[in-house]
């Protein structure tokens, strides 16, 4: 198991995508992992063919951990299930092994490809796709049911998907194969509306997605009901949530913000903005840099409970909580304070690329010390935000609505937002939460055209 972060000390072994046998090319992957954060194909760093799997699906071992044996050609003499369990620097060796081509290798890897063209008939995993896979067949366009996978239980692997789009086929694939009655296809809807989502809300620019369900195993008979099985990332989200809300005491607040001269800000300046730096400026860059300047006035909030003191972090580091169709994954702009609107604008846009892209890493995702959950961009004006343990505070951004308020005894349109805050009330209370909120809410109503710099 390598060190894919500095903080990583175990991971779980979700899926084999390789079994004893089978030839492995250099990188490609082995097995699916996953972490507390995370899910990952592990690729093989050496090309050779796997003689044992050490750890089984579902097993989570420490970093270090030998996975696998793997045989390699010049040591492929002997028997080598017989041989002694190698060293974690051995599973992971460097690619110094790889000049091979014998005739003995061509041999393998035609019987292999001759046994994955032949199939076993089971296709249990026919359905389940990886994130990556996933990534691919959206990035291509490429209907998923039209690729017969050579995985375990005729799972699709990346593989399969390039081989896939290097055949030209791509959206002019045959039609699909029929589907086992074990498996039901959800029903994909595309909805599409030639109507503003919203006509008053000023974040929300794009019609709502359906999201895609994958359904899984068995129908109960007779019954209107579906199982979905829980994925390990599911099920990873679901453990950190559950001990969030058992060990740390929330307490919750709101205050409303009037963001007219930001609103005019950003519309001033955001055409410009994004020919000249190639990105967009986003109402999130402020929101950001609004909590970093107040962290930065009240410390506190960027702590964490350590049973017999509190921890106060000296670098900010922001979480920001995206969301997938299937999950929640909250990458790190590291080192928050020390950026201005341009730059938290880049990392924002490049971080949410990672996330839509499935490319984000456990280093992006690694050291976050306070967490900002933009809700307010699926149209959402109040939220009740769970912290992300072992953090102090999270704070989301709520849409920003235009509606009439009344300013010296007379009523304006205005552009209005609320911030809410979950706080941890063992280290928190509502008098250094309300004056934290308060400096966030001066620091956004301080935006305008006048005194406002991007750099």
């Amino acid at each position: 198991m390598p060190q894919l972060a500095e903080s990583l000390v175990s991971a779980t072994i979700d899926k084999w995508l390789k079994q004893p046998g089978d030839v492995i090319d250099m990188y490609e992957p082995i097995c699916e992992i996953v972490t507390d954060k995370v899910n990952a194909e592990l690729p093989s760093t050496i090309q050779g063919k796997l003689v044992q799997i050490l750890v089984g699906a579902g097993e989570t071992v420490p970093v270090g951990t030998p996975v696998c044996l793997i045989e390699i050609e010049e040591e492929g003499a002997g028997d080598a299930t017989s041989a002694p369990a190698p060293s974690a620097q051995q599973t992971t060796a460097a690619p110094q092994q790889s000049n091979v081509g014998s005739n003995e290798r061509a041999a393998v890897r035609a019987q292999g490809a001759a046994s994955e063209a032949s199939g076993d008939g089971n296709d249990s995993m026919r359905y389940r796709y990886s994130p990556a896979v996933q990534q691919l067949a959206a990035e291509h366009g490429i209907n998923l049911s039209h690729i017969q996978g050579t995985g375990i239980g005729g799972r699709i692997t990346r593989k399969d998907v390039l081989e896939y789009v290097a055949s030209g086929r791509g959206a002019s694939a045959p039609a699909a194969p029929s589907v086992s009655s074990a498996t039901v296809q959800p029903q994909q809807q595309n909805y599409v509306s030639k109507d503003p989502v919203r006509s008053t809300g000023l974040h929300l620019s794009e019609t709502p997605r359906i999201p895609k369900v994958e359904i899984e195993g068995q129908q109960v008979p007779g019954r209107s009901e579906y199982f979905i099985d829980v994925t390990p990332v599911r099920n990873a989200i679901a453990r950190n949530m559950r001990q969030s809300v058992t060990e740390i005491p929330h307490a919750w607040m709101m205050m409303e913000v009037d963001v007219t001269d930001l609103v005019s800000l950003r519309n001033k300046l955001k055409d410009d903005f994004k020919k000249r730096e190639g990105v967009n400026l986003t109402y999130l860059a402020f929101w950001v840099k609004a909590v970093v300047n107040a962290i930065k006035d009240f410390p506190i909030m960027n702590s964490v409970w350590a049973v017999d003191k509190i921890i106060v972090k000296r670098d900010i580091h922001i979480g920001l909580a995206v969301g997938t169709e299937d999950a929640v994954k909250v990458p790190v702009i590291k080192n928050a304070d020390q950026k201005n609107i341009a730059g938290l604008a880049r990392e924002i846009e490049d971080l949410a690329r990672k996330t839509r892209d499935g490319k984000l890493t456990l280093s992006d995702m690694d050291g976050g010390t306070f967490t900002v959950n933009n809700t307010g961009s699926f149209g959402s004006i109040l939220s009740y935000p769970i912290i992300n343990y072992p953090q102090a505070a999270i704070v989301t951004c709520e849409s920003i609505v235009k509606r009439p308020v009344v300013i010296n005894d007379m009523i304006a349109v205005r552009s209005m937002a609320n911030i809410c805050l979950s706080l941890d009330h063992r280290i928190l209370d509502g008098v250094i939460c309300g004056r934290f909120l308060q400096r966030v809410k001066e620091n956004l109503e301080g935006f305008n055209l006048e005194s406002t710099k991007l750099y």
